[in-house]
């Protein structure tokens, strides 16, 4: 991931967003790169290109994204509550400055969420041990539609289209 052509597809506007963000949270943007990093390559290892799908590998790779920016960035900010709410300012940054279909859009912020549940309940667990659980809660993630109801999902992981 190279920061500087993510940065080369975004308008003006996103990179302010951005821009303020980081300012309001310094300390957390290192953690939040490492993290998605880390995150990348473990969802290329266990899934090869499939995670940038919409199906259940794409599921876990944003749920694991979550967990991990929070994780690492506890590291550096011991309060929880700061922590996921950079979590999910900067995911949620993520998912309007790369616009995706309404749908996937919604499936994206669903597991985000789930990500940082996770960390909320899991946080002393290695990044090992949530990898397994994330692979687990992938293989059985709930295939939605437009007319899904995403409030009687909110303890799984959720996808749009079937893997091969």
């Amino acid at each position: 991931m190279n920061p500087f052509k993510v940065l080369q597809r975004l308008d003006l506007k996103s990179i302010w967003l951005l821009v303020k963000l980081c300012l309001k949270y310094p300390l957390l943007v290192w953690p939040t790169l490492s993290a998605t990093r880390e995150c990348m390559a473990i969802s290329t290892r266990e899934f090869g290109k499939l995670h940038h799908k919409n199906g259940p590998a794409n599921a876990f790779r944003h749920a694991l994204w979550n967990f991990l920016i929070a994780q690492k960035s506890h590291k550096w900010n011991k309060n929880k509550l700061s922590v996921l709410k950079w979590t999910e300012k900067i995911t949620d940054w993520h998912e309007h400055a790369f616009p995706n279909s309404d749908l996937a859009k919604k499936m994206d912020l669903h597991n985000n969420a789930m990500g940082r549940i996770l960390f909320r309940e899991q946080e002393s667990h290695s990044a090992h041990h949530i990898v397994v659980m994330l692979k687990q809660m992938a293989a059985v993630s709930t295939k939605i539609d437009s007319n899904s109801d995403l409030d009687s999902l909110h303890n799984n992981l959720i996808h749009i289209v079937e893997e091969q």
